[in-house]
């Protein structure tokens, strides 16, 4: 059984770091590109950040361009989406999701597996 788990969520200021996590289990992790996807309240979802197979190349919305990191370790199968001069409207459920198709890495109903998500809420 796939499993994506993130972790690392919470409410912090405006400017505040966060560090999400995805745990990966049930998969080949090092055969999927891995991305961090977001949905506000009564918003769609959207591309954050997407890392290819080996972590050599990454993928940044504009929004987060600057701001956010995503890496992966596929020796522990794991995730990473590093998030610095946090801004109110970051504020979303964050997603991470493992699949994708080559070419088309911000599209999200081209990824396979989907974890349930970590909230992140940033005050100003």
């Amino acid at each position: 059984q796939v499993q994506l788990v993130e972790s690392g969520g919470g409410l912090v200021q405006a400017g505040d770091s966060l560090r999400l996590s995805c745990a990966a289990s049930g998969l080949t992790f090092s055969s999927y590109a891995m991305g961090w996807f977001r949905q506000a309240p009564g918003k769609e979802r959207e591309f954050v950040a997407t890392v290819t197979w080996t972590g050599g190349t990454t993928y940044y919305a504009d929004s987060v361009k600057g701001r956010f990191t995503i890496s992966r370790d596929n020796a522990k199968r794991t995730g990473y989406l590093q998030m610095n001069s946090l801004k109110p409207e970051d504020t979303a459920v964050y997603y991470c999701a493992a699949g994708g198709v080559p070419g088309r890495l911000r599209v999200g109903v081209l990824y396979d597996y989907w974890g349930q998500g970590t909230q992140v809420t940033v005050s100003s």
